[in-house]
């Protein structure tokens, strides 16, 4: 197996920090992505490194076999057993010849791998009563790009990972970079193991019109200065619909306003919602008229 320096796919040092490692991958996955580039191959191919290299770094476990293993890293702890079984049976009294009774099944090439770190003859027929070499498989992880008009409501979502479909239901109330696992749903497992666990990272990006902070969310509207001066109603844009606010007279530009209960939905609590601030900005008016510009002036010096 040659070996693949993930680091260098994404374009980060070993001793880039997890979120460094998240916000390169993001990057790269955003510029390579098949539906930016419809029928290019390499950037298919670089899409499928990236994220292979994402799966590997992104996970703390599987990054420390990385860095410990290299290119050997998914079997990091079948090497680490072998060894173990090979010092106790030592101590037993066995000879050079036994067998560790890692059984790989036929046509596997583990065991090159294995005798890379043991050398020659160390492994060869399996032997009565020995361990089962039964592995859990890799975890796999994903992202799931989500609006943040979705993330207010409970829905279900299929996608296609593996080569399986999987059907979720993701609760209202996610926020960004919330990881979530799936038990069973990651790659199959070695010589009859479980299969490994997928994890669904949720990625939402920022608004145009509303900024989320915990469960509270944080909006602007504009005011023209007579409503300003004088009060008056206005609309307000919500997620669950518009609802009308009053204002109050002589409201100052950058006033705050809390509407309760308007905000985002608290993640797995029904019927709890944070608040909606909304922030006035009051526009000035133009193309004033000559009796307009009077008008201000007479209150001006008054």
């Amino acid at each position: 197996m040659a070996y693949i320096d993930y680091y260098k796919i994404l374009g980060v040092e070993k001793s880039a920090s997890q979120d460094d490692i998240k916000k390169a991958y993001r990057k790269l996955a955003r510029k390579y992505h098949p539906d930016i580039n419809p029928g290019d191959k390499e950037a298919e191919r670089n899409f499928k490194e990236i994220n292979e290299a994402n799966e590997v770094l992104s996970h703390p476990e599987n990054r420390a076999k990385y860095d410990k293993y290299g290119e050997h890293w998914k079997h990091g702890e079948e090497y680490e057993k072998a060894q173990q079984q090979q010092r106790n049976y030592g101590n037993a009294g066995f000879g050079g010849g036994y067998s560790a009774g890692f059984d790989f099944g036929e046509g596997e090439d583990y065991s090159d791998f294995f005798r890379s770190m043991f050398g020659d003859g160390s492994f060869g027929t399996r032997s009565r009563g020995s361990a089962s070499g039964k592995f859990k498989g890799q975890d796999v992880h994903a992202e799931l790009n989500l609006s943040l008009k979705n993330a207010t409501t409970t829905h279900q979502q299929t996608f296609e990972i593996n080569g399986k479909k999987v059907r979720i239901t993701i609760p209202a109330g996610v926020y960004d970079g919330q990881q979530i696992k799936l038990g069973g749903y990651g790659n199959p497992g070695f010589n009859g193991g479980p299969n490994g666990d997928l994890y669904i990272t949720f990625n939402i990006p920022k608004d145009a019109q509303f900024e989320r902070i915990g469960d509270d969310l944080k909006t602007k509207i504009q005011i023209d200065l007579y409503t300003a001066i004088l009060g008056g109603d206005v609309n307000v844009n919500t997620l669950n619909g518009n609802v009308k606010l009053k204002v109050k007279p002589e409201t100052q530009n950058g006033n705050t306003v809390r509407l309760a209960g308007k905000g985002f939905p608290v993640y797995k609590k029904d019927g709890q919602f944070g608040d909606l601030f909304v922030t006035y900005e009051v526009k000035l008016p133009t193309n004033l008229s000559e009796k307009q510009k009077e008008l201000f002036e007479q209150l001006k010096n008054s």
